[in-house]
């Protein structure tokens, strides 16, 4: 049997109100709102993901526990959808389209340098935990090809030296180590 009380450091405001936490109040909310129905599981997946940045196990038990549903369920709704994140993201996110659009205006090879330069692949974050990079399948934005998500903004008619110049705000140390003698002989990691 799943628990129904809240993950270890956190408290439900239904089971403890002495010190709840107030995000797992929006959950329970989101909950509480479907009256606590196994459809409700999605929706209460981007609450949690929303109050918490990503899909803790801890809160997925506690998800499967308040709808009754087995957290295996839970798993794969969690990891079918792409939205969703099991791991803390970065401090900053990249979304990088791979729609048709961007394809054809050179997505595929921004998004190839830039594993190459991050020195990860999509779906990861940076070990400096400064980066997550992710794709999606189409932004919406078809007019504005290559298009990424930068913190939440769109960016239109993206070019590697954009990508770059970007990275370069949220990492400026990189910059002052980009410049070093073994980086030049290495290829320069950011162009």
């Amino acid at each position: 049997m799943i628990p129904e009380t809240a993950p270890p450091g956190l408290s439900s405001p239904s089971l403890s109100p002495a010190a709840p936490d107030k995000r797992l109040r929006i959950i329970d909310r989101t909950m509480r709102l479907h009256g606590y129905a196994s459809h409700a599981l999605i929706e209460t997946l981007h609450a949690v993901q929303e109050a918490f940045g990503y899909l803790d196990s801890d809160l997925m038990r506690y998800v499967a526990g308040r709808l009754k549903v087995p957290l295996s369920r839970v798993y794969a709704v969690a990891t079918f959808y792409h939205f969703f994140t099991l791991k803390p993201p970065g401090e900053h996110t990249c979304v990088l389209c791979k729609g048709t659009a961007c394809h054809i205006g050179g997505a595929a090879e921004i998004l190839r340098k830039v594993e190459e330069m991050l020195e990860i692949h999509t779906g990861e974050t940076t070990a400096d935990g400064k980066i997550s990079l992710m794709i999606a399948r189409c932004l919406g934005s078809c007019g504005l090809a290559p298009a990424g998500v930068f913190d939440g903004t769109i960016v239109g008619n993206l070019t590697l030296d954009t990508v770059v110049n970007k990275f370069q705000a949220w990492r400026p140390h990189d910059a002052d180590h980009r410049e070093s003698a073994g980086d030049r002989e290495n290829g320069d990691r950011f162009r």
